[in-house]
This record gives C-alpha cells, sequence and structure tokens, in this order.
C-alpha cells in the first residue's frame, strides 16, 4: 500500500512525509477493504438503476408570450443599444 501512496503523491506531486504516507496509507487501505466487503452484497434481484428515486420529465408546450417590460429587463444588461444588449466584440 505504501507503494501506492508513494505513486499516487508522486502523480499529484505532493511532498508527503513519512507520516502523512503512512495516515494515507491506512486509510486507501481502509477504503478498499470497505470496497471489497460492498462485493458481499446480494443484488441478483436488484434491477440496475441510474436514479435512487423515480424521476420523469415534465414538458409543457411553448408559448409565445408578449413581453411588456423591456426595460426592466434591458436595465439589467451593462450595455444597451436599438432594444438589445450591447456585448464585446469576440470574432473578427
Amino acid at each position: 500500500m505504501q507503494i501506492d501512496v508513494d505513486h499516487v503523491a508522486k502523480l499529484a506531486r505532493l511532498g508527503l512525509s513519512d507520516e502523512e504516507k503512512k495516515l494515507f496509507a491506512k486509510q486507501l487501505s481502509d477504503i478498499l477493504e470497505f470496497a471489497n466487503s460492498l462485493k458481499k452484497i446480494k443484488t441478483d434481484d436488484i434491477p440496475p438503476t441510474t436514479q435512487a428515486i423515480p424521476m420523469k420529465n415534465v414538458f409543457r408546450e411553448d408559448q409565445v408570450i408578449t413581453c411588456n417590460n423591456i426595460e426592466d429587463i434591458l436595465a439589467n444588461g451593462p450595455e444597451v443599444e436599438s432594444h438589445m444588449f450591447r456585448v464585446p466584440k469576440i470574432m473578427e
């Protein structure tokens, strides 16, 4: 486990003391031991899922509405020109 900690520390360019290496080696060992214990759980009768709770998309019809507060909306922008937001040019 010490070799793994040294390798990861080198990849991450971390300078670890010997005490830190021992601590991280113990923590990594504990994590891997817990992950291995999960293999013992019987999941044969449980279907694969992507969400913990059922979800569904809620769609609505798009509706065109008249906007009567254009000035209020444009007040949120830093610069306005001809009833539009003016932004810096980014392309030639």
